[in-house]
């Protein structure tokens, strides 16, 4: 509705010259989920965000005709979007910010997904760079804004501005060879391909399988072999991580994108069996450019090809066939035929077919590319994650992968997971890249924030800050209509083991579930102090 609000927020140490700074965060109520919505990015746009001298902004109503708005330290100006409209996100892009004609200005768009309100619309920035999951793109086309550019020459003021150089300095020296920067630098999250399917948690043919015969071909040592990628690094990051490259032979020949990354190879390529690199690229410009979440789209396609062989639908569809994605992927953006059923996402299109048995997602939002049978963490981290099946909020398959902590453990989970949970919290108050996680510690964190506000909080000051943000978060979902009910992985799961004979059961979700709420201090119905209902 018009009411729903759409906030743009930039964190404390935004335009500075702390590692992982460079990064926006968008927020709403998900038009996929009907519960909270986040999604953040990175690249270079933070930085103009700041300069206009606020640290958020808010917009609510909507235009009666299709617009794009400046935004600069001295004023808000709304101009006529007509000939916008139907662009794809990269001709927008580059539109607007030729026409705002401000050095160093930036700029976020929607692309014809988000002006036809498919569910799962990304906003995109830098051409490559997305806030991706739960629908942002579609609450900005609900308010028919095709884009919003940012300028200004305001610099935001810090608590000690040289000896927020002086740390960077020093930790650049430290950790700009460490181990986890160079396989940023060198491989990107394409590795994780590699390692996913080593530990049997590579979801595939649409979550029935934990491995994808024939992997290599869209990992990460395929991409450097077959698609010379060059290292790109978001402002004030030293990582690197992501990826230009440019397909050097086939009918895809001279296409250059910034990825696929991990997510979009296992959405298309694992759940899909696209074993290609080059029609994975294509798939994810595809994306890019019309404004589709990579990792939702996959799994409808796939979902949507499970349909076909059962019967379900009309169509014709095959695994492995990337130009019956592609043509998918158009269908959704237009909402033309099968794609107006996909084009509102998993849960809406599972009932209308009757397939709610076997579609996968929680609250309403799919998995990134971790099955929870393998790495049963990560089933924690879906079923209470605020947005729904999200990856992030606790990026808990590091813990699994690395050895921290036992896949297979279920007693005692509970206490490292929370733990995840609020630095993965904080970093998002904050706004700072998830991937400086091993890097910022919670006494890092504790520098960071008296660096730039001043404020002399200890690591357990601030987790009560991540609680906090936690507990209100859920009570906004409460508000929404959220029981416990909603915090389960879907009954598949339960139902059918991998290949390999590993499964989850309800008493071991039960038992992680009921940990988190005890550890969080909610009750047992998962409701906060304070909370009714």
């Amino acid at each position: 509705s018009p009411e729903n609000h759409f906030i743009i927020a930039v964190g404390p140490a935004t335009d500075s010259a702390l590692y992982g700074s460079c990064r926006h965060g968008l927020f709403s109520k998900s038009p996929l989920t009907g519960f909270y919505a986040e999604s953040y990015s990175g690249g270079r746009l933070a930085v103009p965000i700041s300069r206009t001298g606020f640290d958020a902004i808010a917009i609510h109503g909507a235009s009666d005709k299709p617009v794009w708005l400046e935004i600069s330290g001295d004023n808000v100006k709304f101009h006529d979007a007509a000939d916008l409209w139907g662009t794809d996100t990269y001709f927008a892009e580059d539109e607007i910010l030729r026409r705002v004609g401000e050095p160093g200005a930036g700029a976020m768009v929607i692309g014809p997904a988000g002006e036809n309100l498919v569910k799962f619309a990304v906003v995109e920035n830098d051409h490559w760079r997305s806030a991706g999951r739960t629908g942002l793109g579609a609450v900005l086309g609900s308010k028919n804004i095709k884009g919003i550019a940012f300028h200004g020459d305001r610099k935001r003021e810090f608590s000690n501005l040289e000896s927020i150089k002086v740390y960077s300095r020093k930790m650049l020296g430290d950790l700009k060879d460490h181990k986890a920067t160079l396989a940023y630098r060198n491989l990107g999250t394409p590795m994780m391909v590699a390692i996913l399917n080593s530990a049997g948690g590579f979801p595939a043919r649409y979550w029935s399988e934990g491995n994808m015969k024939g992997w290599e071909k869209i990992g990460a040592e395929s991409i450097k072999e077959r698609c010379h990628p060059m290292p790109r690094a978001c402002k004030t990051c030293f990582l690197g991580c992501g990826k230009l490259i440019e397909v050097q032979e086939g009918r895809h020949r001279g296409l250059r994108i910034e990825g696929p990354e991990y997510e979009t190879l296992y959405a298309f390529g694992g759940l899909c069996l696209i074993d290609q690199i080059e029609e994975i690229a294509y798939l994810n410009d595809i994306c890019d450019r019309l404004g589709l979440d990579t990792i939702t789209a996959g799994n409808l396609a796939a979902f949507a090809i499970e349909a076909s062989m059962k019967g379900v639908n009309d169509e014709k569809l095959e695994y492995g066939d990337p130009d019956a994605v592609a043509d998918l992927l158009r269908k959704i953006s237009r909402r033309e035929g099968i794609g107006n059923v996909l084009a509102c996402g998993i849960r809406d299109a599972a009932k209308q077919w009757g397939m709610e048995d076997i579609a996968v997602h929680v609250k309403g939002l799919e998995p990134a590319g971790y099955d929870p049978r393998a790495l049963k963490g990560m089933g924690l981290a879906y079923a209470v994650s605020d947005r729904g099946a999200c990856h992030l909020r606790t990026t808990f398959y590091k813990a699994e992968l690395a050895g921290l902590i036992d896949p297979d453990r279920i007693d005692g989970k509970a206490e490292m997971f929370v733990d995840f949970e609020d630095r993965c919290t904080l970093f998002d108050c904050l706004i700072l890249c998830r991937f400086y996680r091993d890097f910022y510690l919670w006494d890092e964190l504790s520098e960071v924030v008296k660096l730039t506000t001043g404020m002399s909080l200890g690591a357990d000051e601030l987790r009560r800050i991540a609680a906090t943000a936690t507990d209100s978060a859920r009570l906004f979902n409460i508000r929404e209509g959220l029981t416990m009910a909603d915090d389960r992985l879907p009954e598949r799961f339960f139902k059918e083991s991998l290949p390999d004979g590993r499964t989850i059961t309800r008493e071991q979700m039960a038992t992680l579930v009921s940990d988190y709420y005890r550890l969080r201090g909610w009750d047992q119905n998962g409701l906060p102090k304070g909370a009714s209902g």
